[in-house]
């Protein structure tokens, strides 16, 4: 017998899952072998955590769900370029001032902002779960844009998010994107998340796009907002001489995040 076979079944449960999240998929004999247990102690496991909604089961093993796909992808964004997004946080609170209404999307570097918001005696409108939480824990009074949950982004999109962002008007509206080129502006992968930031966008006197320097020159699948139609960038690398060009001809404020 294997020392794998010895191990606790919650505890194997748990091993299978975090296989399964790095593979995509894990197959019943592999596991049996891995654990060293037989074969029907693995489908009892399995079976388990479908379940639990965490795997589904396929010919001969299982494989992580559509939403256990969409949390490890946030949970990889929320990891990337930490630093920067904290930098560029700290230079969007310093366009905030006591007494403004300000929209914050679903992005991670939104989060961020969210985290310092406290310190501005302000009331905000959110568009994700994650940031609601952030506000609410810090007693910052905000709105939620409630509409369909979209796992991904822990995000809510919508006509009926849409209808409530039509009928306000915001001070200072903060997004991010997946990237952003000087021909197509800024854009996105997923359209309903694009649709979504787009009615938050209309609800806005300033918008300012919070973009970190790994964005720079790239595109996505759908538009956000032409590049000329903010007013602000903040960013935490300084962009090329032809990015500075083009941002100075439409009028739109560089702000380079200091370390």
């Amino acid at each position: 017998m294997t020392l794998e076979s010895q191990i606790s079944s919650p505890l194997r449960q748990q091993l299978i899952l975090n296989i399964a999240r790095a593979g995509g998929s894990v197959r019943i004999k592999d596991l049996a072998l891995e654990f060293g247990v037989h074969e029907m102690t693995i489908r009892r496991d399995l079976d388990l955590l479908v379940e639990q909604g965490l795997l589904e089961r396929t010919h001969g093993g299982a494989r992580i769900t559509a939403q256990t796909k969409g949390e490890l992808e946030y949970s990889r964004r929320i990891a990337e370029h930490p630093d920067g997004k904290a930098r560029i946080a700290r230079a969007a609170l310093s366009l905030i001032e006591d007494g403004d209404s300000v929209g914050l999307d679903a992005s991670t570097t939104d989060l961020a902002l969210a985290r310092v918001l406290h310190t501005r005696a302000i009331s905000a409108v959110v568009t994700g779960l994650d940031a609601a939480g952030v506000l609410a824990a810090n007693e910052v009074p905000f709105i939620l844009a409630g509409g369909k949950f979209h796992p991904p982004a822990r995000s809510f999109t919508g006509g009926l998010f849409s209808s409530l962002l039509g009928k306000l008007r915001l001070d200072k509206v903060f997004f991010s994107c997946g990237a952003v080129s000087l021909e197509r502006g800024f854009t996105d992968h997923f359209l309903p998340e694009v649709e979504s930031k787009t009615a938050l966008l209309a609800s806005g006197r300033q918008l300012i796009a919070l973009v970190d320097g790994s964005k720079f020159g790239l595109e996505a699948f759908c538009q956000i907002a032409p590049l000329e139609g903010i007013h602000t960038l903040i960013t935490d690398a300084d962009p090329p001489l032809e990015w500075r060009r083009r941002l100075e001809s439409e009028g739109i404020h560089l702000v380079i995040a200091a370390e």
